[in-house]
This record gives C-alpha cells, structure tokens and sequence, in this order.
C-alpha cells in the first residue's frame, strides 16, 4: 500500500467510520456538490430532495428495511421470515451503494479522468452483502437494528445464493481486482456476462459428479439494477460488400442477425471509502419478442425461435463446445461481450467533445485472459469502417489502449478459433484479423529475412487441415503490453511459450503477481482473526496496509494460543458444515488437509488421493505403538470436473471410494478420514479456508501459471504442502522457507523426466511403493471403476509425473507430521504465513496494473459535508 493511499485515505476511512458507524448521533449527510450547477435551474427541486445521504441510525434503517418489506417486497407486517427479511436488508444496502455510485460516476466524469475497463468472462464476486456492510462500515449500525426485529445479521448472510458468474480462479480474481479498485479510489468499470445458469451445479451420487442447471436467479437477486436504458445491438452473420466513395473504398458489413445486450449493474464498494464502481454485465435478448405473423397463423413454437436463439448466448456459462454448435455459442458470448462494452466505451467517450487520438488517454482496456480479445479487432473495426480512419492511425489507438493477461502456460490451453466458424459468424471481423497478420507478417520478415518457423509460430492464423485463429497471438500483437500473473509463468511465457514474441518485442512483456483482497478473503471470511488482528494493532488500518501485520510477535506463547484457539474454532464451524451438508463426523483435532479446486489432471489431486491410500495402507500395518508418529488427519477435497471430462470426474469418483472405505473402517478411521466437499464455490470456500492446517497445491511444476487460492490459506494462516509451481515460489520467498513445504521436480527437470519415464518399463518407474498402491486399486479394494484412471499413468504417459513426484511427496508428508506434532512450532509456522503474506494483497497487485499498464492515477470522491450548503449560495 503506498503511503499516499494511506494519508489520503485515513481521514476519508475515519469519516466513512464516523458518518456510518453506530456510535454516530448524526441522521443526515449531505452529498457532495460537484456537478451541481449544470442545469441548476431546471431540476433545482430535485437537488433538494437529493442532496443527502440516506440516514444511518438505528430507526432510520429499521425503517428503510420495513419500508422495503411492504413496498420492495409486497409482504405484510405478519408475513415476514427470514429470506424476505435477507431481501428488504440487501434493497436497502443496496439504495446506499446507488448513491455513492451515482456521485462517483458523476465526479468521474466531471473530473474527465482515465478509466480502466476490465473485460472477463468470468466474476465471481461471492455473496454481496457481508461484503457491502464491512465495506461500507455499517455491519454494528445494522447489527443493532436488526437485533430489535428480531434477526442477527449474520444469520441473513447464508440466505444469500453465490451468483454464479463464474468457474475458477479467473473469475475469483477479477472479483477481488474490482474490490481492490473500488478501494483505492481508481477510475473503472468491469464488464462481464449475466449468465442465467451457472457452469453447473455439482450432486455428488454414488461417487460420482452428476452435473445439475444451476439457475441462481430463481428467487431474484437484489443487488443488481437492470438498466433498461442501456442497450446497444450486437450483430452476427452476414455479408461484407464494398463501395467506392471520395475515392476510397469502404467495407459494408451488412444483413445478418441482430439482437440486444441490456446491461445490468452491480455496484462495487470500496472499503471505506466513498467511491463506488459497477460491473456491468451483459443479458441477451432479442429485437422483436416474437414473430407476431407466424403467431397469428399458429405457428406459435415457430414464432418464439428469434427469441429464444437470442436468450440462448447469455443462458449458460462455459456451454459445452464438443460441437459445433457448442463452439459458434461461446464465440457469440465472446463477442456479444465486446462488442455491447466498445459501445458502452465509445458513448461514454464521446460524451465531452474531442478527437480520437485522445482515446488511449482517457481509456485503458485490460483483457483478462484472450475471451475478450476480439476487442482488439472489434475496435478496429470501427475506427476503420465507422470513424472513417485509416488502418494506421487506427492501430496506433487500439495498440496503445489494450493490455493483456495471460492465465494459461499449457499450449493446449490456449483459444483458437476455426476460420469456417469465425468467417461465418463475423465475416468483416476475419477480414480484419487478415489483414492485421499481414502486415505484422510483413514487419516480421523484415527483422528476420527467411526465418519461416518464427514467422509460423508468431501467425495470427494456424496453418493445418482446420485452419485456426490464435487468440493468444492476437492478443499480443494488439496489446502494449502482455503480463503474467506470477514470475515463474512471466518467465516460461518469454522462454517458451511465447518466445518469438518476446525476442520480437521483449519491452512489452512484464510479471505482476496475482493478488487477493484481504477484504473477502481475511476480514469477512475469518471475523475471529481479523479482530485479533485489530486488537493486535490497535485498530483496522491493516486490512489496507497488510504490512503492519509483520510487526507483530510470535514468540509470545499467549499470542500464538489465541491464534490457534481461533484456528480451532474456525475448524468447528467447518465440521458443522460437513455434518449438515455431507453427512460425516470429523474430529476438529485432527490435521486438517485441504485440496480444493478446479479438477485436473495438472493440478494432481490424483497424486493426493494416491498418497492417502497409501498412508492407510500403512496404518493398516503397523501395530497400535508404530502408528503414533502419524498425526490423525481428514483430508478434504473439492473442486468441479469439466462435464466431458473423463478421467477428471474419475479421480472424483475414486476420492469418494476411498472415502467410503476409509471413513467406515473403525481400525484406522480415528487417524485417517476423507471428504469430498460437493459443489465448491466462493461461500463454501470462505468456510474451507479458514479452518485449514495445510493446504494442498501441487502441480506439476511449469503447468500451474499462479494460482491464487494458495495465497488465501496463507492470509488465513495455513501452511502450504506445494511444488516449485506458480506463486508457491514466491509464497516461500515472503514466508519463508521453513515454514512451507515444498517438493518435487523443478521446472528445467520436466522434460528430461518425461523422456526417462516413456524409455522405462512402467513397474521400473513407478516403483514398488506406489505400484502396490496401484495394484490395490486394480484389485478392488475401493471398487472396480478405476482401471482406466490408472491406465493413465502406467503405460509411459504419466504425463504430468504423478509417479514421479510420489516418492518426494510421501516425505514432505512425513515431514507435516513431523512439524505438527510440536504444537508451538505449528501455530509459530502458522502465524508467520498469516502475518508475511502482504504481497499478495490485490491492493499490491492493482498498483502495479496502474502505474505500470494503464497510466491511471487514484481518483477520491469527495467526502459529504455535514452542513447543509445553501442553494442560493451557488
């Protein structure tokens, strides 16, 4: 956190907290004025009625949320539960976040400042609002007058549904990148997708995953706000034909199909602090609502089909592409989502008169990932067949506008798109990425004359019997800059992935480091610690400088027992929810071993359940008196499989038949458990999290490009079982080394292993100790669906050398037990990770986006006054 951020805040932190807080004797707050003497004269009755704050005392809110009961909510005062008292008190959190909204969008403007806009398929934002009421300060101000309702705040939190914006860790950071802009008081909008239907919701039957619609918006969502005056058409298909006019040729991209994208806003508030930011996200919808002819004819099916063909590209996230019109769906969503924000971008833009070239200077646009990286061409377009510019000025203006982030260091990862699909739905669009190749091309060539492989891997299009558009290529040729998310992955994208690239133009190649938001992720997910932490310090201030926590003491024996009486109780309420949702008792005693994330076969959570059987094996073995050394543990898993993807959802298969077998034997059941924790999502993770002893990431070194799930156990004082993977790297240097633990082979050792593997015999190399492990699955010890799962890795296509790393595995194991044996030299390792783990702040990481990509400065709304200023004054 800089130091300006803090000066600058503190008295902006101390008003938040003073105007909203409990203690406060004062019912109204005036707005700021600026802006207010544009049409003063004609709207000056309704500058009165708006020049204050709603009211933060106790009746007013009591008030406000009875008000919302009967007129939001059409309830009467005898039919009132909890669900509805959730509504009325999200309505009126919610009216809040408008104003501070509204004024922000209002000084922003008014101070014409640079903004950015971040462009994600994925938000996943966690539940609102725990999160509105700790950030805007107003948790013991809404505590009190619920308590007199009849209601404990926090009790309301869980009637709350995770939006379901989303699937991973993508989604997860761009929710914790908009908090972290709201917070540091910098210009932006978000722009995303309101999809009706989740990726899916997960069911756990027999041991397998059974995907199930998961349709969050059934019972409404009170946070967003519909804008029904903001709506661009988004066009698909059709034609591109071409006329002369003042000697110039111009391309026409006409006919095709039309529909509508209605933006929904979600405010975003920063943590005490007045500036409110919105992710917009866009709904389909279709131009007529039906065809009134066919209707009249009774054709009535036929009649709805424009607007259910419409409806359809914002209805699921992530629809399966397995086909054809699998993949023409999700490049719709893609493009819907560009094209509806370049011309929500552009209004605003032209909003104050001014020339093009003074677009880069007003607007940054950062793409998370390439989903959104037809921007590039889509602006282009425009510029060159809308604006009339030239191809040259216009590359100027959108080579200096878009930055790009890339997530992925696996080469099968990244998008591509088949010419035949993309002409067909965007054939102007094609043209353009064409001719933008060429002339890139052109330039290549020049700099290395006759080098036709570097010419072939820096291609926009792949060359193949299905010719392809790269959209990782295109993203880095229309960006100034491309950045990884950790430095090892920065390191492997200019050292393999995107090498030619980056001997092309290394300058615009830079690392900055994932983040997550001490807001979401410490403060509202782990209260206990983060009143600790407050006692500790001496007041709040840390959850917006992390670095005060390294002061603190850990030697001090009643320090670290009140660290880990918190741990414990975090632990129970885990246990709570695994009793209720999974139906099986856990010893809040026992080590407790998470792995929870997105299932894959490079995120090894084979290797994992590998180790479990056989440490259970083990114990099976040894006497009563040799099974002491060995800690009693319950190792959690979690995580969603792909639908069609086999082997994925056959390791969940095999973690829950180990889990039946393991959990019901009474020898070994009191030192050894396993749990799968079905459809893992934001709320969920913010009660996994917490009551970790040690957390689990332990990829493949070279295929994980950060992670940031890592970072949150750290901030929540787990330790860390990891490779030499992602930001595990950094994690040791800042925490240091002997309080994490860390295995396996390093990046440089990958491919050389991989030769030696495919040249053994498979018994030779997975090893005696693991092929017994092996053999016992094959044998039906946990059931006979299993075979396929381990034909992956024993016939020299370990790929991802789960056999290999076994073996180091299976020691770092012994080593935890080892450690949390002597219970001060945990909670001392434990506290450490906690308190060292300020870098990876989102705070940290948006400053460095900031300063280094965007060129955007910190921009405060001004604070209300507390005396009313007269209108005559002005």
């Amino acid at each position: 956190m800089s130091g300006q951020r803090l000066s600058d805040s503190n008295s902006s932190l101390m008003g938040r907290k003073s105007f909203c807080g409990s203690n406060s004797n004062m019912n109204q707050l005036f707005r700021p004025e600026f802006g207010s003497t544009q049409s003063l004269a004609n709207h000056e009755k309704v500058y009165q009625l708006m020049q204050s704050y709603l009211p933060s005392d106790k009746k007013s809110i009591q008030e406000q949320i009875v008000n919302h009961v009967e007129f939001s909510l059409a309830r009467t005062r005898f039919d009132f539960e909890k669900f509805h008292c959730y509504q009325a008190v999200s309505h009126s959190i919610r009216d809040r976040l408008i104003e501070s909204f509204n004024d922000t969008q209002l000084f922003f403007h008014e101070q014409d400042c640079k903004r950015v806009c971040y462009l994600s398929l994925e938000f996943l934002i966690g539940r609102c609002l725990q999160n509105a009421v700790l950030n805007l300060g107003l948790k013991d101000s809404y505590s009190e007058a619920l308590l007199e309702l009849g209601y404990q705040l926090e009790n309301l939190y869980t009637e709350e549904i995770d939006p379901a914006l989303g699937n991973g860790g993508l989604g997860r950071l761009a929710a914790c990148f908009m908090d972290s802009l709201a917070t540091l008081n910098y210009p932006a909008f978000g722009y995303g997708i309101r999809y009706s239907y989740g990726i899916f919701k997960q069911l756990i039957q027999n041991g397998f995953q059974v995907e199930t619609p998961d349709y969050w918006l059934d019972k409404g969502w009170p946070w967003e706000i519909e804008r029904l005056d903001i709506q661009y058409p988004v066009k698909f298909y059709g034609k591109v034909t071409r006329r002369w006019e003042n000697g110039k040729e111009l391309a026409i991209w006409e006919q095709g199909e039309t529909i509508n994208a209605r933006a929904y806003d979600i405010p975003i508030p920063g943590y005490m602090t007045f500036n409110t930011l919105a992710l917009r996200l866009w709904r389909s919808l279709p131009t007529n609502e039906f065809d009134f002819n066919l209707f009249n004819e009774g054709d009535y099916f036929k009649s709805l089909e424009a607007r259910e063909r419409a409806e359809y590209i914002t209805s699921v996230l992530y629809p399966n592409d397995s086909t054809y019109a699998g993949k023409e769906l999700r490049l719709k969503q893609q493009y819907l989502l560009v094209s509806a924000t370049l011309q929500d971008i552009i209004r605003r833009f032209k909003k104050i008169k001014r020339n093009w070239s003074q677009f880069q200077d007003k607007v940054a646009i950062q793409l998370n990932d390439t989903h959104p990286s037809l921007a590039i061409i889509e602006l282009l377009r425009i510029l060159i067949d809308v604006e009339g510019m030239n191809h040259s000025d216009a590359w100027d203006i959108v080579y200096n506008t878009f930055g790009y982030t890339n997530h992925t260091v696996l080469p099968e990862a990244l998008e591509k798109w088949g010419v035949d699909l993309l002409g067909s739905l965007l054939p102007r669009h094609l043209e353009i990425i064409y001719l933008v190749n060429f002339i890139f091309l052109e330039k290549v060539k020049s700099k290395y004359p006759g080098d036709e492989l570097k010419l072939n891997a820096m291609s926009i299009v792949e060359e193949g019997v299905i010719k392809k558009i790269r959209m990782a290529n295109l993203s880095i040729i229309g960006s100034h800059s491309v950045n990884g998310v950790a430095r090892i992955h920065s390191d492997l994208l200019k050292s393999d992935l995107f090498k030619e690239h980056y001997s092309y133009r290394p300058k615009k190649f830079i690392n900055i480091t994932n983040g997550v938001t001490p807001r979401r992720w410490l403060r509202a997910c782990n209260p206990l610690l983060a009143a600790f932490y407050d006692n500790l310090i001496g007041n709040d201030t840390w959850v917006l400088n992390m670095e005060q926590l390294k002061t603190l003491d850990t030697d001090d024996p009643l320090t670290l027992f009140e660290f880990m009486k918190i741990k414990r109780q975090n632990k129970v309420r885990l246990v709570n929810w695994v009793r209720e949702v999974c139906n099986v008792e856990v010893n809040p005693d026992s080590l407790f071993d998470i792995q929870v994330k997105r299932i894959h076969e490079y995120k090894r959570q084979l290797l994992n359940i590998l180790y479990v059987i056989y440490r259970y094996l083990l114990l099976k073995d040894l006497p009563l008196e040799g099974r002491k050394k060995y800690v009693p543990r319950t190792v959690f898993f979690g995580g969603k499989a792909a639908p069609a993807y086999a082997n994925a959802k056959a390791i969940i298969k095999l973690i829950n038949s180990v889990s039946e077998v393991l959990n019901h034997d009474h020898d070994t059941n009191q030192l050894l458990k396993v749990v799968f924790l079905p459809n893992y999502n934001v709320s969920s993770a913010e009660i996994y999290i917490p009551a970790s002893d040690i957390s689990q990431h332990i990829s493949t070194a070279g295929t994980e490009a950060s992670g940031t799930s890592n970072m949150k156990f750290v901030m929540n004082g787990g330790l860390i079982i990891g490779t030499w993977d992602g930001a595990n790297v950094e994690i040791a240097e800042e925490v240091g080394l002997d309080n994490i633990i860390i295995f396996g082979a390093r990046v440089d050792d990958i491919e050389p292993l991989r030769t030696e593997m495919r040249s053994k015999e498979p018994i030779d190399y997975v090893g005696p100790t693991l092929w017994e492990v092996l053999q016992t699955i094959k044998n039906g010890k946990f059931g006979h669906e299993h075979n396929s799962l381990i034909d992956s890795i024993t016939n020299k296509n370990d790929f991802y050398l789960v056999c290999h790393d076994f073996y180091d595995y299976a020691k770092a194991q012994l080593k935890i037990d080892s450690i949390y044996h002597d219970k001060k030299a945990w909670a001392k390792k434990a506290m450490l990770n906690s308190i060292r783990s300020a870098k990876f702040s989102s705070d940290r990481t948006i400053h460095e986006y900031a300063k280094q990509i965007w060129g955007i400065q910190q921009v405060v709304v001004p604070s209300p006054s507390v005396r009313q200023d007269k209108i005559k004054e002005k």
